[in-house]
């Protein structure tokens, strides 16, 4: 228990709060009949969860040092519990979204810290293994979320997939407060609250907030961007808010003691190179899921199980590659793993765009098993690459950039795929037509619109989504392969970049 204990408590938590991101996605159809929800709601219930995880994850592990990181992390797992129970009762979508957004809190406080802890409790090869099998708990949470969540809607329907939560949280809650010491960071340890009072106070707390405007902003600009077109006063305004949150960003981060995101990393253009790659990854990767998950079910007439399996080519792929990766490729440059993988996860997004309205599920394996393969090359290497951007200082702060990007990469792709979706179904159909049918609505409008059109017109969306993920990812990878080439002579120290990362990779320890 001294050995495993801590590892097993933080992976506990690791794995709800991941397993949350993606089990979500096949039970839509089921949430939005029950709901009543639209399609804005449905990508809200995605988005909510993944953009407050984002906005919150940096200022969250800077405030964990100074109130200490178990007391936070437990903090975090009451708070995602009793947002799950929320989830699982809500009477309607807007409560099911609120919901969601709360539970992102929480996820951003364990999330925030998971490494620091681990980091706290373990050292040298102890450390290795403890991170290998975190991130593989990490990898799994994300395959195995649509086939449980497949199980959980067509069973007992689809609350119990927030309701499973709450007796995993009591596990978690009693085994890291048994097993997982208290630690903190240099501004928490030794000193007296009064002290510790004025280190919270000096958290960056307006650049979080700063961040969370632009975040919240830009994604709810383009969702109703879908809703009413790209120059409707309300996708404008908010965009203009967004500019302007961005703008305070930069200025608080350019005054603040102890800064979000020192900006001055942002002149490196490997530190640059790795930021764009993580932002696209999870946004490419998996940012039309959830409109195929919809298509598969309510065109296709597959059960929610039926659907989360056929993700499973693609997870399986994810999984064998990362292993693969980390065993024959190590020392081999992060700009080639990184950019190559989001090359292949274009072209895989790419081989996806031969649907029509006769195609089936079948059409879009091979697809799913290059995003798969691409996904298992970026996946394991690209925080070691942002650990390897910065110097051991600041490793801390490098890797809760990646992760927040990853986020908001990921509620990005959602909303922005979900608006090219609806955009081009409006070609078809009357728009009002359009987002019921996007929105898991085709029952409604099967007794006024032909079988054969509204499969055309579903699938004539996805191709222009999948072809605007496609081509995001090539643009990524080619970025990515272009801003962290090293300069001449510099190929050992790249070489030994993944070294160097490794033994960065518990920042905050």
């Amino acid at each position: 228990m001294r050995t495993w204990g801590p590892l097993t408590a933080v992976c506990l938590g690791t794995f709800m709060l991941l397993l949350d991101v993606t089990i979500v996605v096949v039970a839509l159809p089921d949430m939005a009949g029950a709901l009543h929800a639209s399609l804005s709601d449905l990508q809200w219930v995605v988005d909510g969860y993944a953009l407050t995880l984002a906005a919150l994850l940096l200022g969250a592990g800077a405030g964990a040092d100074i109130l200490g990181r178990r007391r936070t992390h437990v903090a975090g797992v009451v708070l995602f519990a009793a947002a799950s129970l929320l989830c699982g009762l809500a009477p309607g979508p807007g409560t099911l979204v609120a919901a969601r957004a709360v539970q992102g809190v929480g996820a951003a406080a364990m999330l925030a810290t998971t490494l620091p802890l681990l980091g706290s409790v373990y050292q040298g090869r102890q450390r290795s293994v403890a991170l290998g099998v975190w991130g593989a708990v990490s990898g799994g949470a994300a395959a195995v979320g649509p086939v449980l969540g497949g199980l959980l809607a067509e069973g007992p329907g689809w609350r119990w997939i927030f309701f499973v939560n709450l007796p995993v949280s009591v596990a978690a809650v009693w085994l890291t407060l048994r097993v997982v010491p208290e630690s903190r960071g240099p501004g928490g340890v030794g000193v007296s609250p009064r002290e510790r009072g004025r280190a919270w106070r000096s958290v960056d707390w307006a650049g979080t907030a700063a961040f969370a405007g632009f975040a919240g902003g830009t994604t709810y600009a383009v969702v109703r961007a879908g809703e009413d077109g790209w120059t409707a006063r309300a996708t404008l305004t908010s965009f203009g808010l967004a500019a302007f949150a961005l703008v305070c960003f930069v200025l608080v981060e350019r005054r603040a003691a102890h800064p979000l995101l020192d900006l001055s990393l942002l002149r490196r253009p490997a530190f640059v190179g790795v930021m764009a790659g993580a932002l696209a990854f999870n946004g490419v990767a998996f940012g039309v899921t959830p409109y195929l998950s919809i298509w598969l079910q309510t065109l296709l007439g597959m059960s929610p199980v039926r659907g989360g399996l056929t993700l499973l080519p693609m997870t399986v792929a994810a999984m064998v590659t990362a292993v693969v990766v980390g065993k024959r490729f190590h020392g081999v440059p992060a700009r080639l793993t990184i950019g190559g993988g989001l090359l292949l996860i274009g072209a895989g997004c790419l081989a996806q765009t031969v649907l029509g309205a006769g195609s089936d599920w079948t059409a879009l394996m091979p697809g799913f098993v290059l995003v798969g393969i691409g996904t298992g090359f970026v996946a394991p290497t690209v925080a070691g690459a942002a650990l390897a951007a910065v110097e051991p200082a600041r490793a801390g702060m490098a890797a809760g950039a990646v992760n927040t990007v990853r986020q908001l990469g990921y509620a990005l792709g959602v909303a922005v795929f979900g608006t090219v979706l609806t955009s081009r179904m409006a070609d078809g159909l009357p728009r009002g037509d359009a987002h019921v049918l996007a929105g898991g609505g085709a029952a409604a409008l099967r007794g006024s619109v032909p079988e054969h059109t509204l499969r055309a017109v579903f699938t004539t969306g996805l191709d222009s989504a999948l072809l605007t993920a496609g081509g995001t990812g090539l643009v990524a990878g080619v970025l990515v392969l272009v801003l962290m080439r090293p300069p001449r002579g510099a190929g050992v120290a790249e070489k030994g970049a993944a070294v160097r990362a490794g033994e960065r990779a518990a920042p905050r320890a």
